[in-house]
């Protein structure tokens, strides 16, 4: 199936909430944005909820002195023993191996340190280092709420509200929302709204959820700023919502959230008017491709190949970007482009596309995460250290976190550049 200048509209279309189901365990790709049909709830909120703990914001120097931490971690240092933890996570000053992190976390957690117990909870919850046990991870996300850790209240609501670990109880999850954007959450607020715009366990409010995005954005929250731009995007009832929309997209994929990046570049593609410079739109795509979003892939394809958005027309790279979305959205996206990669090795010989396949090939192995949020520090926290998060596998809420840069290519140019022959 071509995909023509026609089909712009489809590939650029928004994502709009179609029901009230609780979809913190949609798949995946649930929470992009379609290309054909009807559109599906992101419900960004509920798959992300767990993700952020809350740490020092104490950036990472050099790697730490292992030996040293190992002495005092086993001599019952709390802060120790966090730092050693981070560092297995991490794999600074040692090899990578969850498995220890989560005991040395498991260690600090049970010595009454909240942000380790609510960690550790987290782990319990993804199945990093340990194995899944839902019931676990919300006794130490209680333990946490005990200590009065905010995120804590966030997780433990996330568990009452679908369920995990604990009996359903939507009250309750709405009471620890409630009390935690009393004091400072903004992701609390977010999750709020998306009961309330929903109907997830209250009387189904779009006003009422739409309030909440706007307390969530007070607090500078990623997650609301995308719901409310989405809203105000698709409501469209003044032009003025139309640029705050475009403005909140901006906060938020500045904040993070990589749909909200691959959203305010096709927003931008449509309405260039909108876009600060000829050609903002590139480079938001490409970041957003980059993390894993396969539609983002398809649009660079589409710029390169009808020069859109101040890009140059270049075949090469259109089937690049046409085969790195293959690699990552598989069949799906391989239906969407298939007939474009046929035209185009046409026109360009067996050799050349060959060439290009292996290159797409190699950076897809070095750039194989999905990741539905990347934080703002890089994750250089020294005890709590979170990279990313990658989206969480079908039938999980929680998706694995990434404490370091996957690959030394992500953020900038891949590791294995098209061939220019």
């Amino acid at each position: 199936m071509a995909i023509g200048r026609r089909r712009l509209t489809s590939l650029f279309r928004n994502v709009r909430p179609t029901n009230g189901k609780v979809a913190a365990v949609t798949k995946p790709a649930s929470t992009r944005l379609v290309l054909t049909g009807k559109p599906v709830a992101p419900v960004l909120c509920l798959v992300l909820g767990l993700t952020l703990l809350a740490g020092p914001a104490t950036a990472r120097a050099a790697d730490p002195d292992i030996p040293r931490l190992q002495v005092d971690a086993e001599r019952g240092s709390v802060k120790q023993q966090l730092e050693l933890a981070s560092a297995y996570f991490a794999g600074h000053g040692v090899p990578q191996d969850e498995k220890r992190a989560a005991y040395w976390f498991e260690r600090a957690a049970n010595a009454g340190d909240p942000g380790a117990q609510a960690q550790i909870g987290y782990f319990y919850e993804a199945g990093i280092g340990v194995s899944r046990n839902a019931v676990q991870a919300a006794r130490w996300f209680q333990r946490a709420v005990a200590g009065g850790l905010i995120s804590a209240k966030i997780n433990l609501g996330v568990a009452y509200l679908l369920g995990e670990g604990v009996k359903q109880d939507t009250a309750m999850a709405e009471d620890l929302f409630r009390r935690a954007y009393a004091q400072g959450s903004g992701m609390a607020a977010c999750y709020l709204g998306e009961m309330y715009s929903n109907g997830t366990g209250v009387q189904r409010d779009a006003a009422a959820g739409e309030r909440w995005y706007e307390a969530g954005v007070k607090l500078h929250d990623p997650r609301a700023q995308f719901q409310l731009a989405d809203l105000l995007w698709h409501r469209q009832k003044n032009p003025e919502e139309l640029k705050r929309a475009i403005k909140l997209l901006r906060e938020s994929a500045a904040g993070g959230m990589v749909s909200a990046k691959h959203q305010l570049g096709v927003n931008l593609v449509r309405h260039p008017e909108m876009a600060e410079s000829p050609k903002e739109a590139p480079p938001l795509l490409k970041e957003a491709a980059e993390a894993g979003e396969w539609r983002s892939s398809i649009a660079l394809g589409l710029l390169s190949r009808d020069g859109i958005a101040g890009t140059a027309v270049d075949p090469k790279t259109a089937y690049y970007h046409y085969r790195v979305a293959a690699l990552q959205g598989g069949s799906e996206a391989l239906k969407l482009v298939a007939h474009d990669l046929d035209t185009i090795s046409t026109r360009l010989g067996p050799e050349q596309t060959a060439a290009i396949d292996a290159d797409a090939k190699a950076w897809f192995g070095d750039h194989h995460l999905t990741l539905q949020f990347i934080r703002k520090d890089g994750g250089k926290w020294k005890e709590y250290p979170v990279y990313g998060v990658v989206a969480p596998d079908a039938g999980l809420h929680a998706g694995r976190l990434v404490p370091t840069d996957p690959s030394a290519g992500y953020r900038g140019e891949p590791n294995h550049r098209r061939s220019s022959n």
